[in-house]
């Protein structure tokens, strides 16, 4: 069986990578084949680190997806998010198509462009992965599709992140890791005004900013205008930033949505605090007061990220219980089997 996994975007970031955990964890399946398949980008290096056969579009759109298809002539097209499945919809034929939503966006929680061209393409699938309880019940028709979705929450395989991390020898002295795209989504000026009351109680606090996007150049000016540029550093994007995760006290996510972010399961696996906002599958990874605080205050969540910083011991408790956490959630072997059902179940 040959298995292409159809991604809107050219850069590494969450869904991205899940399709390459998903491609890697079958690795090993001799009847089983799969293929990378978005726009030619800085998304290839990664694939070529991580041994992925990629299939390169110039544009998303059906005319190179057919081309795509017609050369790869897979059996199952797994779409990832709403634009690609919308995309393979229309491209696939009577090839059996498998959509996997990563987030619950603002833009398809109502009657949308987004949520009727999605319309289409949920008729079309023959199964929906939601990565969250949230992303689900959030899709304006959701209910029309409850016999053909499920619930299927990220997992991380943790043997292959401490490797990749380990690969990394230096030491990083940055107390904060905000780890994500610079996008409306993740709301980075939120992040910015949250650090800014961190540094009132906390003149050192240093954070580190790994991640780029269209929104930049606004962060950036908005961290000068706050007078924090010697407590923040961008240091853009990085294809191994585990080990300055690793090192680091907490990680802090300001997302207006989010799906079960590969981020934050990595900031677990490692044995990082979280910090967020109380968003989607966050309110499932994050206890409060236990492996991290989520709240909707600014104000709360400088003052958990000062206690942190400040307390080594509840930083040491929180460590230990976001290790916990992760030993909990991360289950391999079922994740895969409940793919595999719906590859087996579609062809």
């Amino acid at each position: 069986m040959k298995v292409l996994h159809l991604l809107s975007t050219n850069k590494f970031s969450g869904a991205e990578n899940v399709a390459c955990q998903i491609i890697n964890m079958h690795k090993n399946n001799k009847n089983l084949e799969m293929a990378y398949c978005s726009c030619y980008g800085p998304i290839e290096d990664t694939l070529k680190d991580k041994k992925i056969k990629f299939i390169g579009i110039s544009k998303l759109n059906c005319k190179e997806v057919k081309r795509a298809i017609k050369s790869y002539k897979p059996d199952i097209i797994h779409a990832h998010d709403m634009k690609a499945s919308f995309i393979a919809s229309l491209s696939c034929g009577s090839i059996p198509l498998i959509s996997h939503i990563h987030n619950n966006a603002f833009n398809s929680r109502g009657i949308s462009l987004k949520s009727i061209a999605y319309l289409f393409a949920a008729k079309k699938a023959r199964h929906i992965f939601w990565v969250s309880n949230s992303s689900y019940e959030g899709y304006k028709f959701h209910r029309r599709f409850k016999e053909k979705s499920s619930i299927l929450y990220n997992v991380i395989d943790t043997e292959e992140l401490f490797n990749k991390m380990n690969l990394d020898k230096q030491l990083y002295n940055y107390d904060i890791v905000y780890l994500g795209r610079l996008t409306f989504q993740k709301n980075p000026e939120r992040l910015i005004n949250v650090m800014k009351m961190v540094v009132d109680q906390k003149k050192d606090a240093k954070l580190a900013i790994i991640g780029i996007g269209d929104l930049e150049q606004e962060v950036k000016q908005l961290v000068t205008k706050l007078n924090l540029n010697d407590n923040i550093s961008f240091l853009g994007y990085q294809s191994n930033p585990l080990k300055m995760l690793h090192d680091a006290k907490v990680m802090v996510m300001t997302s207006r949505w989010e799906g079960t972010p590969m981020c934050a399961l990595e900031a677990l696996a490692l044995g990082i605090p979280i910090i967020a906002t109380p968003v989607d599958g966050l309110k499932d990874l994050v206890i409060n007061e236990w492996n991290g605080y989520v709240s909707d205050d600014d104000y709360e969540l400088a003052n958990k990220i000062v206690d942190i910083l400040k307390d080594k011991h509840l930083m040491s408790t929180m460590k230990k219980n976001a290790i916990k956490k992760s030993e909990e959630i991360n289950n391999i072997d079922n994740y895969k089997k409940e793919i595999d059902k719906y590859y087996y179940e579609s062809k």
